[in-house]
């Protein structure tokens, strides 16, 4: 947990957990949650594998109004990622449509007729043994949509079981995405709030 109040949670999920219960596997952030805070409510997720920054509310009108930022895009979020590969250019945007890929689900891959707009800003922070630490700036919210980006350029997120190929799947002992910051405006008081969490990785 790092912030409660009567409005909104923040919290720290692990890689290995749901945010909200799967068809088979009930254990979940929101579970968890609930045992203390029984009107919590999700309203943004992070892929199992993934790990970090989950903000959750906790009354109608704070529901409302993170909704109204998130669609709005006016909620920052931020990553931190592990690549294949050694990235050649310091900073730059992947601006790819995505869709649900109905053959092979739950995928999703790139299709500029089809698929709904998707836009990526990062940033080289530094090359580790040969492969590249990232900042990611997901503009877009699609399902996958870091995975999918980076693996379309030639660079998947090492432990990626879905997109990497075998060489960077083999590469880390987990998917190695981190949502490591979220800001946004308190939905009663409008005061900016910012959280940052280390990857641990």
């Amino acid at each position: 947990m790092r912030f409660a109040d009567d409005d909104l949670l923040v919290v720290e999920k692990p890689a290995g957990l749901l945010t909200v219960p799967g068809r088979f596997v009930k254990d979940c952030v929101l579970k968890r949650m609930m045992f203390s805070f029984p009107d919590v409510v999700v309203l943004h997720r992070l892929d199992l594998d993934t790990s970090g920054l989950v903000v959750m509310s906790q009354s109608k009108r704070a529901t409302r109004e993170l909704n109204r930022q998130f669609r709005e895009r006016e909620i920052s979020k931020e990553y931190l990622a592990t690549v294949f590969g050694q990235m050649k250019r310091i900073r730059g945007e992947i601006d790819l449509a995505l869709r649900p890929d109905p053959d092979h689900r739950p995928k999703q891959v790139v299709d500029e007729q089809e698929g709904k707009p998707a836009l990526t800003r990062y940033e080289l922070l530094q090359i580790i043994e040969g492969n590249s630490q990232l900042r990611l700036n997901p503009v877009t919210g699609r399902s996958h949509q870091l995975r999918v980006h980076l693996a379309s350029i030639g660079h998947p997120i090492l432990g990626c079981d879905l997109y990497a190929h075998e060489e960077a799947f083999a590469a880390a002992d987990r998917l190695m995405l981190h949502a490591s910051r979220l800001c946004f405006k308190h939905p009663t008081t409008g005061v900016r709030m910012s959280f940052f969490s280390d990857a641990p990785f």
